[in-house]
């Protein structure tokens, strides 16, 4: 068994950390003793290591509550999605890397690249990485099937779903003068609920549910204010007035 300050010290974090993980009931102690000093086994060790895997990978603490308090929840299978997920995120930065030297010969006037390969790293990258955050929101299980379904396109399929992705919010923005109830806005909506699938087939309310995500957190709201200021907000309007009418 372990104090929390052994704990604390075995993994790298504070124990005021500890003290509110069990606060909002994310990470409980084994035992109380008589002293009221908490207590940590193996199995808390375990769940503490899965909690800071998902908190590199950038998730919430609610998520991270959500996702392990599910009766679907494997240590093993998750053991196995964090290796995949840490996996594509070296070799994310491996092209970042490889990109970098290549524009660093360009500008040295010993290898010349393509304007396409200055971009080539980082498109489709994001798509995907946000589409599996508002995934884990809603049901691990619809994550790993997402994964899964990802890893079955070759490169040039891959190439054409972000393009498809980009194509479809440069609609729904091009919309945004017209109103979001106006058929070219919903068209765009339509578009971009179609994209959805090459990743997961959401139900009419999670459109919603991610649409709102969209405006919420900082890391996607950055993302669409890069195509137009007011597409988030706008896309959550334009969703639920989609939404509406299809019920």
């Amino acid at each position: 068994m372990y104090t929390v300050k052994q704990l604390s010290d075995l993994a790298g974090i504070s124990v005021r950390t500890l003290h509110y993980y069990d606060e909002i009931g994310l990470l409980k102690p084994s035992s109380v003793g008589g002293n009221c000093y908490r207590y940590y086994n193996e199995e808390a060790l375990l769940r503490l290591q899965q909690i800071m895997f998902y908190r590199e990978l950038d998730l919430s603490l609610n998520e991270i509550k959500s996702i392990m308090a599910s009766p679907d929840f494997d240590v093993m299978e998750a053991l196995q999605a964090h290796k995949q997920a840490l996996g594509r995120r070296v070799d994310r930065l491996n092209r970042l890397i490889n990109t970098v030297d290549a524009t660093i010969s360009n500008m040295k006037g010993e290898k010349e690249m393509s304007k396409k390969q200055l971009f080539a790293a980082f498109k489709g990258e994001e798509e995907k990485k946000y589409t599996a955050e508002a995934e884990q929101i809603y049901d691990p299980v619809i994550v790993r099937a997402s994964q899964k379904k990802w890893k079955s396109y070759n490169p040039d399929e891959k190439q054409r779903i972000a393009d498809e992705g980009n194509a479809a919010y440069e609609a729904i923005a091009a919309a945004i003068p017209l109103g979001a109830a106006s058929p070219e806005a919903q068209a765009g909506v339509e578009l971009w609920r179609k994209h959805m699938d090459y990743f997961w087939t959401p139900k009419l309310e999670q459109l919603v549910g991610l649409t709102e995500l969209y405006n919420s957190d900082p890391r996607f709201k950055a993302n669409f204010d890069k195509i137009d200021p007011r597409l988030a907000e706008f896309m959550q309007e334009a969703a639920g007035i989609y939404v509406k009418s299809k019920k």
